[in-house]
């Protein structure tokens, strides 16, 4: 009897919690759970007039059509690859930003930046692919008109040569999107006790001694919880980044065409649904996997940076 007013105590206590709480349940419950019921579209050869559930059953074959396709290899090998090096190559410049940002910039200007930082890379979100247009452009790109023409070369048919699209994909998305770990790394290291680097000078450490024995260990944290969340959406890709940039060039497909964009283009065919729910599930399941593996392995390594 004592326990269970004891409980419903505590029940009441965090009730004004549990309020705030609901709005965002409700919306997960809708938005998120609810829909969930229309995965079994991956296993159906679905028909408009008979509907999601009355349509036929066809078993595994929307997945057997996926891996069997001839850009099957393409799509994953791109997503995959892409993914893995988006994840490097923003991580690595958000540091680097972060430490330069936080050591140069004063406290007061810093807090400036923190607060106006996200801003320009908004707008690149929206603006990037028109902005790439702008530079790459046969008739009137900025490359083609200014830059190649003062270093002697010939004009590039920019959406016809596959050549620089692998960096021009990865540098796009590293403009577009370093600025959201950069925000993060910052605050990690607004957090680290100057006493640190105080004692570290002290001690006669340089610059360089003091980013790599206080500042990046103590961003190990920031740094796992950011791997994990990239890990799990390492099989899904930025559609606009890679169908909206490269213009849809059929001449790109080979290193621009991701699931994404594979889902999409087999929405736009006859019977695609199926198929691209089967693609989508799949990306939820492995991506699912992969969370579950990696936090697994950070928490055998590292039980306090795990995020679970």
């Amino acid at each position: 009897m004592q326990k269970k007013k004891m409980s419903m105590a505590r029940f009441r206590q965090y009730i004004p919690l549990y309020i705030m709480m609901l709005p965002g349940v409700v919306y997960l419950f809708i938005n998120n759970y609810i829909p969930m019921a229309g995965i079994v579209v991956a296993f159906k050869k679905y028909n408009v007039n008979d509907g999601i559930f009355a349509s036929p059953w066809n078993g595994v074959e929307n997945f057997r059509y996926l891996f069997s396709t001839s850009e099957a290899g393409v799509i994953i090998r791109n997503t995959l690859l892409y993914n893995i090096a988006f994840i490097i190559v923003n991580m690595v410049v958000g540091i680097m930003l972060a430490i330069f940002i936080s050591d140069v910039f004063s406290k007061k200007l810093k807090k400036l930046y923190q607060s106006s930082i996200l801003l320009p890379f908004l707008i690149s979100i929206v603006v990037v692919s028109y902005i790439v247009f702008a530079l790459l452009s046969h008739e009137n790109g900025m490359m083609n008109k200014s830059v190649l023409p003062a270093l002697g070369q010939e004009p590039v048919q920019w959406y016809n040569d596959t050549t620089w699209w692998p960096l021009i994909i990865i540098v796009t998305n590293c403009w577009k999107g370093v600025g959201y770990g950069t925000l993060i790394y910052i605050a990690a290291i607004a957090g680290i006790d100057q006493g640190y680097y105080e004692a570290a000078e002290l001690d006669g450490a340089n610059k360089w001694q003091q980013i790599t024995r206080i500042t990046l260990p103590c961003l190990i944290p920031s740094i796992i919880t950011l791997l994990l969340m990239n890990i799990g959406r390492i099989f899904y890709s930025d559609f606009g980044l890679f169908y909206q940039v490269p213009q849809n060039s059929g001449s790109l497909f080979s290193v621009t065409n991701t699931i994404d964009t594979y889902v999409y283009r087999a929405l736009m065919s006859s019977g695609g649904i199926g198929r691209s729910s089967a693609a989508g599930l799949f990306q939820s399941v492995v991506g699912f996997t992969l969370v579950m593996v990696s936090n697994l392995i950070v928490r055998k390594a590292s039980p306090e940076n795990a995020i679970f």
